[in-house]
């Protein structure tokens, strides 16, 4: 483990003198959103829980897609989704809490508390027959929720992240590819190094935990710095990593049976070899109807480098119910 942790430092050590020598950047655009999208795709913003929630809301149906953002993400990470759930369902895709529209808060960034968040927004519009499906940061609070709102959920989705506190999260954030786990949660140094060189900061994780890079566009990249370029968002999307140890104690003390049917994924060059293991870690936390999915030829950024076959693995994991 200190092997690990060693070369997890030198890899960091590396990223942030690349982003520190790159000196003052041009600041991305400040975050900005239409009240009309497209095809359909209208945005809003919801006060609820203490906060105001900005969200997508597309579709029609029954049924309700919840999509939650991973980091450093916002709601536009399921722009190439969206589309095809609307035709079928009614489709909510939220900024998280400090990102993006959502405005930012002192305190909240555990996942139990964005979780409710979600929740209190659902209520507020009337949503039923509800699935949860959330990536990286957004797939944690989606497991939360299932822990907190059982009864109203229709099934969870949790893409490409372990889930804090259920093995074998103490392996993945002790390995080389997890440093930035440690530098984002380390209050103020993070915002000094990163504020004003977002895109230069994200860059490596799109280009790096990608099998093609070029699935984020520079329009995409460009939207993703400006849900960030807010001092309070930036801070927000640390505070995400220093609520893990929070996160953790919350799950481990969450281990009663859990009936709602959980679905894995993960791109098979990412977060697929994990699978079994965090499916095997969260059947021994109580979950009791888990089920895989590995996406071929796909990394960390699964809604935007393999958004067809995402919907298709939506689209059964839903039918199944």
């Amino acid at each position: 483990m200190t092997q690990y942790r060693n070369r997890a430092a030198v890899i960091g050590a590396r990223i942030l003198l690349s982003v520190v020598s790159a000196g003052a950047v041009a600041a991305p655009a400040a975050w900005s959103a239409p009240p009309q999208i497209s095809g359909g795709i209208v945005a809003r913003d919801a006060n609820v829980h203490g906060t105001t929630i900005h969200y997508l809301r597309a579709g029609m149906g029954d049924t309700t897609i919840v999509l939650l953002h991973g980091w450093p993400e916002s709601s536009h990470e399921w722009h190439k989704v969206i589309p095809a759930l609307s035709s079928r369902y009614t489709v909510i895709a939220s900024d998280l809490r400090g990102v993006g529209g959502s405005r930012a808060t002192a305190t909240g960034y555990d996942k139990a508390t964005l979780a409710e968040d979600v929740h209190a927004l659902v209520a507020q519009l009337g949503l039923k027959h509800v699935y949860v499906i959330g990536h990286d940061i957004g797939g944690m609070v989606a497991y939360a929720y299932a822990r907190s709102y059982p009864e109203d959920l229709s099934g969870v989705a949790i893409i490409d992240i372990p889930v804090p506190g259920i093995d074998p999260w103490t392996m993945v954030k002790g390995s080389p590819w997890a440093w930035h786990f440690g530098f984002n949660a380390t209050p103020g140094l993070a915002e000094a190094l990163v504020a004003g060189r977002q895109e230069i900061y994200f860059r490596h994780f799109f280009n790096d935990f990608a099998v093609t890079p070029s699935a984020i566009s520079p329009a995409d990249r460009n939207a993703y710095a400006g849900a960030y370029r807010k001092p309070e968002s930036l801070r927000a999307g640390f505070e995400f990593y220093r609520a893990f140890p929070q996160d953790e104690a919350y799950n481990r003390s969450h281990q009663n049976a859990l009936s709602t049917p959980i679905l894995l994924v993960g791109g098979d060059h990412s977060g697929g070899p994990m699978l079994p293991a965090l499916e095997k870690g969260l059947r021994a936390a109580g979950a009791t109807s888990v089920k895989e999915a590995v996406i071929p030829n796909c990394g960390h950024w699964v809604a935007e480098e393999q958004p067809q076959a995402l919907v298709r693995i939506i689209e059964d994991f839903v039918a199944t119910k």
